[in-house]
C-alpha cells in the first residue's frame, strides 16, 4: 500500500508528465500555459516561467490555496484561478490552462462555443462559455473563470486561452485535446458559413444518453 510520501511523488511525475505531454502535442509552446493536481487542502503546481518540454517533478510547488508555498521556486502567475476551481469545484482533481491555437483563436475573436455539435454536451452543458477578459493571474480573472466553469469541465478566456480540469492526469488531457479539436472544427465551420446550432431538447436529449454512453462501471464500483 502506498503511503503519504509515495503517493505525493506519484502525483508530481502525473503534473510533471501532463505538462511535457500538452507541449509536445502543441497545446502549448514554450513556458505558456500550467498544470496543477489537487492535494489534500492544497495542490502541486508547475512553478512560473518553466518550459514544458523540460519540467522536472522535484520543480514542481507545492501550496495550500492562500498562496503559501516553500522553497525557492515561485508557482505559476496563475495559481489562484487554480486555487480557486479547486474550492469552488470538488470535481476538479487536475486542472489544464493552455494557450492552444484555435480555442485561442475563438477567445480572441470573443465566441464561445455554442452547440454545434452534440460532443459540446461533454463539456457539461449546452455550450463551452467564455469568461470575460482580465489580467492574468488576477484575483479578476480567477472569479470569471469559476463562474464560466460552473456545471462545466472546461472554458475559454477571452484573449488569453484555456482552462479545463478532469478527475486525474489523462482525463485532464484528453478533456484539454477534445476541447481544442471542437474549437478546430467550430472555426472550420465559421469560415465555410453559419454553423446550425442544435437546440435545447437535442442537447438534453444527448446528455441523457451520454449516461449511458461507453463503458460503465460495474454495480457496485466507481
Amino acid at each position: 500500500m502506498m503511503g503519504k510520501q509515495g503517493r505525493t511523488a506519484a502525483l508530481r511525475r502525473d503534473v510533471a508528465w501532463l505538462h511535457r505531454e500538452v507541449c509536445a502535442r502543441g497545446l502549448n509552446v514554450g513556458s505558456a500555459g500550467n498544470v496543477s493536481a489537487r492535494i489534500g487542502e492544497g495542490m502541486i503546481i508547475t512553478p512560473t516561467g518553466v518550459r514544458g518540454d523540460t519540467v522536472d517533478p522535484d520543480a514542481l510547488v507545492r501550496m495550500d490555496f492562500a498562496g503559501a508555498y516553500r522553497g525557492r521556486i515561485a508557482p505559476s502567475s496563475e495559481w489562484q484561478m487554480h486555487a480557486e476551481i479547486y474550492r469552488a469545484d470538488p470535481r476538479a482533481m487536475v486542472i489544464v490552462h493552455t494557450h492552444a491555437d484555435c480555442c485561442t483563436a475563438l477567445a480572441a475573436l470573443g465566441r464561445h462555443i455554442p452547440a454545434f455539435h452534440y460532443d459540446v454536451a461533454a463539456f457539461g452543458g449546452d455550450d463551452v462559455r467564455l469568461a470575460p477578459y482580465a489580467l492574468f493571474g488576477s484575483a479578476e480573472l480567477a472569479g470569471h473563470a469559476v463562474a464560466a466553469l460552473e456545471g462545466r469541465t472546461a472554458c475559454l478566456l477571452a484573449n488569453h486561452g484555456m482552462i479545463c480540469h478532469g478527475r486525474d492526469a489523462a482525463s485532464a488531457l484528453l478533456t484539454a485535446i477534445r476541447l481544442e479539436t471542437m474549437a478546430r472544427q467550430y472555426l472550420l465551420a465559421l469560415a465555410a458559413g453559419e454553423p446550425i446550432i442544435l437546440g435545447a431538447d437535442a442537447m438534453a436529449a444527448v446528455s441523457e444518453r451520454y449516461k449511458t454512453y461507453g463503458q460503465q462501471p460495474e454495480r457496485g464500483t466507481t
